[in-house]
């Protein structure tokens, strides 16, 4: 998305300025074709916003903006690939006020040395040693070590500056795995060797992940859980499962969902992209104008409660958002409680829906499917199961499909799952603090 200004004296129309999402990515001020400043936000609309409020009272903004004569705007999934993509463009296009704005210090960088025998990330200011691979600028030393906190949580590597004789406290909460210092104590050459390879195997993933080269992660990663899975290695298996869920919530969730969906400009493309990954699943499908998500919160049996998110054209629609309380004090399962709330929705007479989406795997499925054809009701349904995230087709086999992340229809699912999981346990805290006053 780009925006231009009519002239070089002329003020930035406002009615595009409107147009800009308020969701997370980039910006680009252009000067010609020239980069004059790259930012990001996970509210692209305010923080441009902000830059032309600041400029009536800050000179360095006022240079910025006055030069400036385009926007160009990127929409990213998530916080973390805003912060590596902005790296990326600064370091690409090296704008021209991107460095004076911070007091004339110069960026911080990520380096790594791949010489040595267990390499380690470091954050430095400089970007001149050749023995070392470097990633960034970053503009604050809390956002680079913020950055390495994140891909540490799915990808274990050492910190540590020096080897020590035990393992570190990382390697006990699972940060650091193998731990240098107990792959120095493995007498056995060919284990030893073994581990090296492992621990090398982290770093150049934590690399990948550092270049934006998420998919090839994750691909690797089902590979090996598939394989562990095969030989019925399940501790290893749930190890790399749990990575595989790390690295989506920092790739896919985040900021990203809830108002920020408000403004998606891409939700006509999502509409469309989503009918061609269902068109071939249900006979006389059509495109889902009206989309709408149950999810059960179940913390305490006592009030548990149930919601239903309605989007419309692609965008969230709250007038349309219903809660429930479940009113059978002696259901215990997810299962049943849906069957309870599909009940009750298709007793009301609340506009036709031409998708129902469920949070849930195929009992639920099943259970909803149970529930429609008692009510003589034909209405497209699939559920959306976490851990990896994957869609459950309603129809007589059940058959599982997982697109790829980039798979716009897939992540607009995702992202109306997550906002009905936000809106139903929204209404269940909110019964909770009732009850305690």
């Amino acid at each position: 998305m780009i925006i231009k200004k009519p002239g070089s004296n002329q003020i930035w129309p406002a009615e595009r300025l409107k147009t800009i999402p308020t969701t997370t990515g980039v910006y680009l001020f252009f000067h010609k074709k020239e980069s004059v400043y790259i930012g990001k936000s996970v509210n692209l609309r305010a923080r441009i916003k902000s830059h032309l409020e600041n400029a009536r009272i800050d000179k360095k903004e006022n240079v910025i903006i006055t030069l400036s004569d385009s926007i160009k705007v990127i929409i990213t999934d998530s916080e973390f690939k805003a912060l590596v993509l902005e790296s990326q463009l600064i370091s690409k296009y090296k704008p021209r006020y991107n460095v004076r704005w911070r007091d004339d210090k110069s960026y911080l960088y990520i380096k790594v040395n791949l010489k040595e025998s267990y390499p380690r990330f470091q954050i430095t200011r400089r970007e001149n040693k050749p023995e070392f691979t470097y990633f960034g600028p970053f503009s604050s030393v809390r956002t680079a070590t913020n950055l390495l906190r994140e891909i540490r949580k799915v990808i274990p590597f050492c910190q540590q500056k020096n080897i020590g004789k035990r393992r570190c406290f990382y390697a006990k909460i699972g940060l650091c795995d193998p731990c240098p210092s107990l792959i120095e104590k493995i007498k056995n050459t060919q284990e030893k060797k073994h581990n090296q390879s492992i621990y090398r195997s982290n770093i150049r993933q934590a690399i990948k992940v550092l270049e934006g080269n998420t998919d090839l992660i994750l691909r690797s990663l089902f590979k090996n859980l598939k394989k562990l899975t095969a030989r019925q290695r399940f501790e290893e298996a749930i190890v790399v499962r749990n990575r595989i869920a790390r690295l989506e919530g920092l790739l896919y969730r985040g900021r990203l969902i809830g108002d920020v969906l408000e403004s998606y400009n891409n939700s006509d493309e999502s509409l469309n992209q989503l009918y061609g990954l269902l068109a071939e699943h249900f006979s006389r499908f059509k495109k889902p104008i009206r989309i709408e998500c149950y999810d059960v919160s179940n913390l305490d049996k006592k009030m548990a409660t149930a919601s239903m998110v309605v989007f419309t054209d692609g965008l969230v629609d709250k007038k349309e958002y219903r809660r429930f309380k479940i009113i059978n004090k002696k259901l215990n399962s997810d299962t049943q409680m849906f069957e309870e709330v599909i009940a009750r929705r298709l007793k009301n007479k609340w506009p036709k829906s031409d998708l129902m989406v469920i949070d849930g795997g195929k009992p639920q499925i099943r259970t909803v499917l149970k529930i429609m054809k008692e009510a003589k009701t034909v209405t497209p349904i699939i559920g959306i199961a976490k851990r990896p995230d994957r869609l459950i087709i309603g129809n007589e086999n059940l058959p599982t499909i997982r697109p790829n992340f980039h798979h716009l229809g897939f992540n607009l699912i995702r992202a109306v799952r997550d906002e009905s999981h936000r809106f139903a346990r929204k209404y269940h805290l909110h019964l909770r603090q009732k009850k305690m006053i």
